[in-house]
């Protein structure tokens, strides 16, 4: 079953990712989970975001185009990147989301991938 595991960083988490003095550390940590995924054979896709200042929002109203800066959620957490895994099952995405460097200080959400969109 397909999954994707959904980062939500801290602003101390961004903000280890510019800082050179802690990048390195911090970078070296996901390195080893994502040769983990890849030598699992589990790995589908997945990327690390821009940090939630470069977020720009769009919603249409009434047939008007609205755009505003900044990240949809304002909340302390914000969505830092993505991974897409297939396993066996939840319990399977979960043990590999346990093991994601942002489980010990931000949140991770799981949810089922739908199945891809058939193209003729």
């Amino acid at each position: 079953m397909n999954y994707s595991i959904f980062i939500y960083e801290t602003a101390e988490d961004f903000a280890k990712r510019s800082d050179p003095a802690r990048s390195e550390a911090h970078f070296g940590g996901w390195m080893k989970y994502f040769e983990g995924l890849r030598a699992a054979g589990i790995m589908r896709g997945g990327s690390g975001l821009m940090p939630p200042d470069t977020a720009t929002t769009v919603k249409l109203r009434s047939g008007q185009r609205l755009v505003e800066d900044g990240p949809y959620a304002d909340t302390k957490e914000q969505l830092g990147g993505f991974f897409m895994i297939e396993v066996a099952d939840l319990d399977a995405a979960l043990d590999w989301a346990a093991k994601c460097p942002a489980a010990a200080t931000g949140v991770l959400e799981i949810r089922p991938n739908l199945p891809p969109m058939k193209q003729d």
